[in-house]
């Protein structure tokens, strides 16, 4: 009997050790789970792209900014998170042929202007002084929430910039420059105030490399389209318009980016290869010393992309109710009021009919100066036919 006692009391034992091991183990593979999907540490994604050159010569570092402009807001980056800073508006420029339209491709499909770009810096407000302020947060009270930078120490940042520049030195509306120095005291504020976990430093100018030498804080990836002593080359040449279209880095990198989607896998170190010397005649550099995860496991998408904040809850809330009634209403809704059809954005603006109609025939109106001609006519047709002698029997 005591020997059936002892068995039972292993067995049960046993069976206790085991089921612990069990949940041991699934509470690992949850918390191996979590830590892969927050495994870079952010909470949330924030843009600042900023183009620096004016003129319409000029119209390829317009088209580079909207271009990447499109792609992270594709890859879903809301607007409210994105700073855009355009030095000029090449759309609304006189010389455009399609007004309200800014191409980057010569088959002239893709018109990455559209119909919802949300420009918060344009035109003289792009400024050294602005462009810093907004990195470190030091603007006016009265500063709009659309033109402020509200990241955190959760935040993945990228940083676009694009025009013409030199070593150590990226010029605004070609009257000020901002230094490397300059920029890598900027992003070193940054990390003090914790307005960022990491940094992706993207730079498409005349040697760009020379921007990143100089910076000196953690969590920081850059890219730059050309090393020192090289010039980063255009591309895409429109005779239409007179103008190239883009850069040759920017072109290559945003066909990679075309083929990203949220869900994809694809790492930083595919994006340093898009763009070799035999495409962009140019040497792409990268830093990644002051980065602190390897960037095969750093996605894309963590910086390109949005990460979305999730509340797991184990409690069990019943919606059934709730929701027959605010069926029951919206149907007693929909009996009281007509059916309308939905307005869009696009029909109330058809952006692509207003590019294309033909120009309207204006009223025609006699030439100035038309009327006083017709009646010297009349004068001198009356003084040819009767005479002078005729005149007392009109007066």
């Amino acid at each position: 009997m005591a020997a059936t006692d002892y068995i039972s009391q292993a067995a049960t034992a046993l069976a206790a050790l085991l089921l612990l091991s069990f949940g041991s183990l699934a509470a690992s593979q949850i918390e191996d789970q979590a830590e892969q999907f927050f495994r870079s540490g952010h909470t949330n994604n924030w843009a600042v792209l900023v183009c620096t050159s004016r003129f319409w010569f000029n119209y390829r570092h317009v088209a580079n900014t909207l271009s990447v402009y499109r792609s992270v807001k594709r890859l879903g980056i809301p607007d409210s998170h994105i700073v855009l800073m355009l030095a000029d508006d090449m759309a609304c420029n006189p010389r455009n042929p399609k007004p309200a339209t800014v191409f980057s491709h010569k088959n002239m499909e893709l018109n990455v202007y559209g119909d919802d770009v949300e420009v918060d810096y344009r035109s003289y407000e792009v400024t050294v002084e602005n462009f810093l302020r907004v990195l470190t947060g030091r603007i006016p009270p009265s500063t709009p929430r659309s033109k402020r930078l509200l990241s955190d120490d959760r935040s993945n940042i990228l940083i676009y910039m694009t025009g013409h520049g030199g070593n150590g030195f990226l010029k605004f509306q070609d009257s000020e420059e901002i230094t490397n120095i300059e920029l890598a005291d900027a992003f070193e504020q940054m990390w003090q105030k914790r307005r960022y976990n990491e940094l992706l430093f993207i730079i498409d100018t005349c040697q760009g490399a020379s921007m990143y030498e100089r910076f000196y804080s953690p969590n920081i990836m850059a890219l730059a389209s050309s090393q020192v002593g090289e010039d980063s080359l255009s591309h895409q040449p429109d005779p239409a318009i007179g103008v190239h279209l883009m850069d040759r880095y920017t072109f290559y990198v945003l066909e990679f980016l075309e083929e990203i989607n949220p869900a994809s896998q694809t790492n930083m170190n595919d994006l340093f290869q898009v763009c070799p010397k035999s495409l962009c005649v140019s040497t792409p550099g990268h830093r990644t010393d002051l980065f602190q995860r390897n960037p095969k496991n750093v996605l894309i998408t963590d910086f390109f992309g949005s990460v979305r904040k999730v509340e797991i809850t184990t409690e069990t809330i019943s919606l059934q109710q709730d929701s027959e009634i605010m069926e029951s209403s919206y149907k007693e809704d929909e009996m009281d009021e007509e059916p309308m059809e939905p307005l869009k954005y696009a029909d109330q603006f058809p952006v692509a009919q207003i590019i294309h109609q033909k120009p309207k025939l204006k009223d025609w109106h006699p030439p100035g100066g038309f009327i006083l001609g017709l009646w010297a006519l009349i004068i001198m047709v009356f003084f040819k036919t009767y005479g002078i002698k005729h005149m007392k029997f009109i007066f």
